[in-house]
């Protein structure tokens, strides 16, 4: 069951709500501003909108979660991990997405894609960026199989799209009960 999925950009993130969306999933999409002081983010998930969400059922998509909060903050500015850890899972209660997607490129080209003028975090060093990239990867090494599925965003756009959709539509839920396959499996069958 998919109850939370990280998206680093809304070039991908949105065939997949609409595949969702079409297959009468019910989506919450938490966007945070990345310019925004710490805390007032919009505090994805564990906020009361997240959790009443995840509680009925519906799919919970958010830009940035804790594993950002451990690569940005513990990593890249060199701040406790262990600490960021600790008030993360204070804050979250524990909650953790199902799914992390990881687009990865080399920082250097990732900059390079930027139309627009760099904010402060990718005003940054590059030293900054490689310890936030390295944090990810590593993120996604330690955890179980399944909790990340990382990307080569030098792929081309459809590519990557399709296989993000191929991912998250393997975690869905069978819109078949079993109690309804259960019943229809003893049904005669009709012949012509």
């Amino acid at each position: 069951m998919l109850r939370a999925a990280f998206f680093g950009t809304p070039e991908f993130a949105v065939p997949t709500l609409e595949m969702l969306v079409a297959g009468g999933v019910e989506i919450v999409l938490v966007v945070t501003q990345p310019d925004r002081p710490a805390g007032r983010s919009g505090e994805p998930v564990p906020s009361a909108v997240g959790r009443a969400a995840l509680a009925r059922g519906a799919v919970v998509v958010t830009d940035r979660y804790v594993d950002s909060s451990l690569a940005y903050q513990g990593a890249g500015r060199l701040l406790s991990v262990e600490d960021i850890a600790n008030l993360n899972d204070w804050a979250t209660g524990g909650v953790r997405p199902d799914l992390t997607i990881i687009l990865d490129l080399p920082p250097v080209d990732g900059l390079r894609r930027r139309e627009r003028s760099a904010d402060r975090l990718e005003a940054e060093p590059a030293e900054f960026h490689d310890r936030v990239r390295r944090a990810f990867l590593s993120l996604a090494e330690e955890a179980a199989p399944d909790r990340y599925l990382v990307l080569d965003a030098s792929r081309p756009s459809a590519d990557l799209s399709r296989t993000i959709q191929e991912r998250v539509r393997e975690m869905l839920p069978d819109p078949v009960p079993l109690t309804a396959e259960e019943i229809t499996g003893s049904f005669p069958a009709i012949r012509d």
